[in-house]
């Protein structure tokens, strides 16, 4: 069996609507809990930094799938990364 180049696209496109979309309900978790110790700092960089090699890759292959699930996937990932160490700096200093 084989597919069309378009065919493979869209499979692609779904595929990485699904796998963005995945963080946006951590990201709202942490928006409201305004903590975010339960996350693993490590992981969220390690993530990021892959994310980005992905974007890297996916703009050498000319992937548009992958270079905007990734352009994406790095901003929710990064904006979780972010609040995470904001939020636990200051969780750790205690009330105001």
């Amino acid at each position: 069996m084989t597919l069309s180049s378009t065919w493979i696209e869209v499979i692609g496109g779904v595929a990485a609507v699904c796998t963005t979309v995945a963080f946006v309900p951590q990201l709202v978790r942490v928006w409201k809990l305004r903590r975010a110790e339960e996350i693993s700092g490590v992981f969220f960089l390690l993530f990021t930094v892959g994310i980005s090699i992905w974007l890297v890759y996916g703009i050498f292959i000319d992937s548009w799938p992958i270079i905007v699930a990734n352009s994406v996937t790095i901003v929710i990932a990064g904006a979780i990364l972010f609040l995470k160490f904001k939020w636990d700096r200051l969780n750790r200093r205690g009330p105001r």
